[in-house]
């Protein structure tokens, strides 16, 4: 449609006002200017006149060729409509409205040549056209806008379901959602302090659940156990994501002066259920999740995923082997009614991991009397010295290939997986898939995805190493047949994964290493498993006098090929960690086309939450994850990213 006439209208009527204004000025000074300035303004007036008067054609036209385009349809109809109804041309302005949109959302004001996206501010005039319609928020009414094309102008109706929109919103947010609160050292307070110190932090955490209980609104109730059941709106849940879950740090400040222990809580909330019975078998396991993630922190358990708040506080070690001793028993058990067992670790294995089968195959082989076997890939292993030191020991025949396993398997077989209790890391994800018998044995946080069908999940987050729970368990399976070198297997799994004694060591730890001396390990001959070739150590130090440092955190990227870039990158991570005020590192390297970044931490800042962020896992102090079909600039953006997310705005400090 053609409306230059009514575009150009409203420069005419600003220039006869300006044209009139002259002709009364000159009136008084010159008649002959005042007639020439007269007859513009009245020239100017009538294409005015023409102009207005050809644009209410034009609505005119639009209007009737929109009714008349509706079959069966009366001029008066959408005059008469009991909902609002507006006509927009094909610019997208108001061509005609009737009275109830007049009224509703024009309040009586006259809005023809408006455009109609003022009207709904929350979407678009083709996205409503396409057949979806659209929610639209006007005022304080709420609409649901339908829309259709008629020749080249749009119908649009105004449905107003204030109401029911807001009835079912309210439905929403008051669905009860279930929380499942754990007092974690709960029985450490009972056993290392005394009867009044242990009341008084039992009644303050008490207390103070309660009191975020009522603030919230919640239902509380307090069960066995130093266990709380919160039931609460979800309306609250959302509340409590916004502020990241306050009680945390609120329970952490409760702690004893006398003795600075920090008592802690973990949560596990299940929102969404069809039911009270589904919200709370989502609560549970949310906060089997929370625990086996280290506690002090809240897992949230919908349909559709986790999400995790919190977990900035070190593992509590538990000194009940109570458990352990039980599921000894009962992985004897399940050994004992195999015909075979193999020892699976994850990809790329260390020494925790390689060690711990070790230890494990030597039970189950001379002990129990099963026949067993090791699965590694002895090509993209890490722990390539302590294999070759098992060779020159007589026990090369302890490990086999990934393939060769595979031809073995079979329906009795027992695969126990040590290291990792996730499908996707695994050393042959197949062998997990045709096993019918799984036993888990791990340290590291739970993650989501995690091995769901296993007859034993041993699963202790603040355990040193797997290496430490191997050996606690191999105390109780039997350990006539421990030999020297396997026992130095086991101790050097625990001294890599705490640093040689450093991070993560509890009085378990020590016991274990204690007992693995007892068993002739020489901590000299460990050492040597850790040493490196020149080559490896100037990769290292290049690597290290290479970094940045961020707000306490060092980043170095490995830009040129290096041999053994895994071991390297991993040894110069541990190495940036020496550094006077470097809280965590991260080394990132290329290797076989993806990028991968190896983290680590004393303790301050959680890798593991970081390395998750970009779909990996691990540790609190020993985390890393692979980035596919992603550059080092990427990688290193993301990290600096990550670094600001977690601990501040980055700066990076100058070179010296």
């Amino acid at each position: 449609m053609k409306k230059k006439m009514w575009t150009v209208t409203p420069y005419f009527l600003v220039f006869t006002v300006a044209i009139l204004g002259m002709a009364a000025f000159s009136v008084r000074w010159n008649m002959y200017i005042f007639a020439v300035e007269m007859m513009i303004a009245g020239v100017s007036i009538l294409i005015v006149y023409l102009g207005l008067r050809r644009f209410q054609r034009y609505v005119n036209s639009v209007v009737s060729k929109a009714i008349n385009g509706v079959d069966g349809v009366n001029h008066d109809y959408l005059e008469r409509f009991s909902i609002p109804v507006v006509v927009a041309g094909s610019a997208g302005d108001v061509v005609w409205f009737n009275t109830m949109f007049r009224n509703q959302l024009c309040n009586g004001r006259d809005s023809t040549g408006d455009f109609v996206k003022q009207y709904i501010p929350n979407t678009t005039l083709n996205y409503i056209l396409s057949g979806n319609g659209a929610d639209v928020i006007y005022g304080d009414k709420r609409y649901t806008v339908l829309g259709s094309n008629v020749g080249t102008v749009a119908i649009l109706y105004f449905i107003d379901d204030t109401y029911y929109k807001e009835t079912a919103e309210e439905y929403v947010k008051s669905r009860p959602a279930v929380a499942t609160v754990v007092f974690d050292n709960y029985a450490e307070f009972e056993h290392d302090m005394d009867d009044e110190q242990n009341a008084y932090i039992q009644v303050s955490v008490e207390n103070a659940i309660q009191k975020w209980a009522v603030k919230n609104n919640a239902l509380f109730k307090k069960m066995s156990g130093g266990k709380y059941l919160v039931i609460l709106e979800e309306r609250e849940i959302e509340h409590l994501i916004d502020e990241k879950f306050s009680i945390l740090q609120e329970i952490r400040e409760l702690k004893l002066a006398s003795t600075q222990r920090e008592p802690t809580i973990s949560i596990g909330v299940g929102r969404g259920g069809k039911s009270f019975k589904q919200s709370d078998l989502w609560s549970r396991n949310a906060l089997e999740m929370a625990l086996g993630r280290g506690g002090d922190q809240v897992a949230i358990k919908t349909k559709e995923a986790y999400q995790f708040f919190g977990g900035v506080s070190r593992t509590i070690e538990k000194i009940d082997k109570v458990r352990t001793r039980v599921i000894a028993s009962s992985l004897s058990e399940h050994i004992k009614a195999s015909d075979h067992v193999l020892i699976m670790g994850h990809k790329n294995s260390d020494l925790d991991c390689v060690g711990a089968a070790i230890g494990l195959w030597s039970t189950i082989t001379k002990s129990l009397n099963i026949p067993s076997h090791v699965v590694v890939r002895k090509n993209q292993t890490l722990a390539s010295q302590l294999i070759n030191s098992m060779n020159d020991d007589g026990c090369g025949n302890m490990f086999i290939e990934p393939q060769e396993a595979l031809s073995i398997f079979t329906e009795k077989t027992l695969l126990i997986i040590v290291d990792t209790h996730s499908p996707s890391f695994l050393e042959e994800p197949k062998l997990y898939e045709r096993s019918q018998k799984v036993v888990v044995i791990d340290h590291h946080r739970m993650m989501v995805n995690h091995i769901s069908n296993a007859l034993v999940f041993f699963h202790e987050p603040y355990a040193s190493s797997t290496a430490e729970m191997a050996t606690e368990l191999i105390q109780y399976m039997g350990d006539d047949g421990l030999t020297r070198s396997e026992a130095e297997a086991l101790l050097s799994g625990i001294t890599l994964d705490t640093k040689n004694f450093v991070l993560k060591t509890g009085v378990r730890t020590f016991e274990a290493a204690a007992y693995l001396r007892k068993k002739g390990a020489d901590t000299v001959e460990v050492k040597r498993l850790f040493s490196n070739s020149l080559d490896t150590y100037k990769s290292k130090y290049h690597l290290v006098s290479q970094a940045e440092i961020f707000n306490n955190c060092a980043l170095a990227c490995a830009d040129e090929k290096i041999d053994d870039i895994r071991v390297t990158a991993a040894q110069a991570a541990d190495e940036l960690l020496s550094i006077n005020s470097v809280q965590a590192s991260f080394v990132i390297f290329k290797d076989e086309g993806i990028i991968n970044i190896s983290a680590r931490s004393m303790g301050e800042i959680n890798v593991q939450l970081m390395m998750e962020e970009l779909g990996g896992g691990g540790h609190q102090t020993m985390a890393g994850v692979q980035l596919p079909n992603i550059t080092m600039e990427q990688a290193r953006e993301s990290v600096v990213d990550l670094i600001e997310k977690t601990v501040g705005t980055v700066t990076q400090a100058p070179s010296k």
